[in-house]
């Protein structure tokens, strides 16, 4: 039999493999919602325009509502002989209105159709993942907030550096998610011109307002050339790329927690929601949370890939091949968004060992560079020369097997007669992260003010920073690693 859908030109129906390969129903009815909201805006222009019956259009718009639930009760039955969500659905509301269904498709194409679906969805899958993204801030700000004066270390190559404040690291990561909300929303942005009415590639004879269909589904404006209309994918590249920079970001975060979380570093305890056991190590507790958060990024990446190196070669316009940009679209978004649901549950839930911290954070010479800094501002002494001097300074530490604030005033003075007793007070963590209150720098104060910033712009409200708290440093009763 020949196609049905594909009209009188085909004498027979596909062979079966034509049909597997062509098929797209297994993965494109997760667009029912957006077919549907695209055929009702569109029918109910093609009544306004004269073009259809106010009869029809109400029975179409009757008919496709009845489909809607129909998907939604998952009591339709899905076709893979009807290749896509769009014929699926016409095949459907057809048996339902009979012929007024055919009238339905005037001006326009499975072409437009799809494009418009498509930035439907991607666009509500936007809204969805911003909406994700700044609950993930709004956790970590808070917990900035409870340790924004917890010192740790901060690391460089992952080598011990200088003394931070947790709260200020916690808050590098919202400053990332801001910069991830701000490239999702502006893809959105330019996503937001609709398509439909293009037809198949150029445009239609019929009198159509294309205005008003992009009125009614929420679009900006229409699109401005049909030829690019049905073979951009631009919007959904350019999602794709905010979400691997976002997965990123999200990578690194979980990769910190995995070292955070080893018993070579206890920093942090993450429940037992977040970690799981072993087979045959009774005492292990394995941060697969964190682990699988960190490997998205590997499949949203290769979405991304994938998509390009399927556009690459494409001539204007729409091609079969186009098909290809669904699956892998889903499936990132979806990782994504999977991601930053347990990252947000990861944060809520860690606990911080501030003894361990602090402890790691003092070790290594860690507020060297605060006696450089020390010698330049107290003595004058030149940078250059200053970095020497300490360089000798934590020389003469290491060779009597102590820290800095181990030494004497009288080893200071063996490096430098000028250094005097005022340098112990700059070698404590405590003075080293209070010292550095420079914008943007990991002072606690900053970071209450940078935290108190953020909730007023996450949450549309004015909020004034927190007092510093006084809390004590404990061990395993405060946040303890086994």
């Amino acid at each position: 039999m020949s196609n049905k859908m594909w009209g009188g030109r085909f004498a027979t129906g596909p062979d079966a493999i034509m049909e597997e390969i062509n098929a797209s129903i297994g993965f494109d009815q997760r667009l029912f919602r957006q077919d549907i909201a695209g055929s009702i805006a569109h029918a109910t222009m093609l009544a306004e325009t004269g073009i259809l019956t106010q009869k029809d259009r109400d029975a179409i718009v009757v008919g496709l509502n009845e489909v809607l639930a129909e998907i939604e009760s998952g009591s339709f039955t899905f076709s893979r002989a009807l290749e896509d969500i769009h014929m699926n659905v016409e095949s459907r509301l057809r048996e339902k209105i009979g012929d007024a269904a055919g009238r339905l498709h005037t001006a326009r194409s499975r072409n437009d159709q799809v494009a418009t679906d498509f930035k439907l969805y991607v666009r509500d899958t936007i809204d969805t993942l911003v909406v994700q993204v700044h609950t993930l801030q709004l956790a970590l700000v808070t917990r900035a907030e409870e340790e924004a004066d917890t010192i740790m270390p901060g690391f460089t190559h992952l080598q011990s550096a200088q003394p931070v404040t947790f709260g200020h690291h916690l808050l590098a990561y919202v400053e990332m998610l801001g910069r991830d909300a701000g490239r999702l929303l502006d893809a959105r942005k330019r996503l937001n011109e609709s398509p439909l009415g293009s037809a198949a590639l150029a445009g239609t004879p019929y009198p159509i307002n294309r205005e008003r269909t992009a009125e009614q589904l929420g679009f900006d404006r229409p699109t401005a050339n049909s030829l690019d209309a049905v073979s951009d994918r631009d919007f959904i590249l350019e999602t794709l790329a905010a979400a691997a920079i976002c997965a990123m970001h999200l990578s690194r975060f979980a990769e910190e927690m995995v070292i955070w979380s080893s018993a070579q570093f206890g920093f942090v305890r993450l429940s037992d929601k977040f970690t799981t056991g072993s087979s045959i190590m009774p005492q292990k507790r394995n941060p697969d949370a964190a682990e699988l958060v960190r490997a998205k990024i590997g499949r949203i990446l290769g979405a991304l890939t994938s998509l390009l190196v399927v556009m690459k070669g494409l001539p204007l316009a729409y091609s079969k091949d186009m098909q290809e940009d669904k699956e892998v679209a889903f499936d990132a978004l979806d990782a994504l968004s999977l991601s930053l649901a347990a990252m947000t549950g990861m944060v809520g839930d860690m606990v911080p060992n501030r003894e361990r911290m602090r402890v790691s954070a003092a070790a290594g010479f860690s507020t060297a560079t605060d006696i450089a800094d020390w010698l330049v501002r107290e003595l004058n002494i030149p940078f250059r020369d200053a970095h020497h001097i300490t360089g000798q300074i934590v020389a003469l530490a290491e060779q009597k097997n102590c820290g800095l604030e181990g030494l004497t005033i009288e080893d200071f003075k063996f490096i430098d007669q000028r250094i005097d007793s005022r340098i112990h007070k700059v070698l404590t963590v405590e003075a080293s992260v209070a010292a550095r209150q420079s914008y943007g720098g990991t002072a606690p104060a900053n970071v209450l003010i940078q935290a108190a910033r953020w909730k007023t712009i996450l949450t549309g409200q004015p909020h004034d920073p927190k007092p510093l708290s006084k809390k004590k440093h404990g061990g395993h009763g405060d946040g303890g690693v086994e």
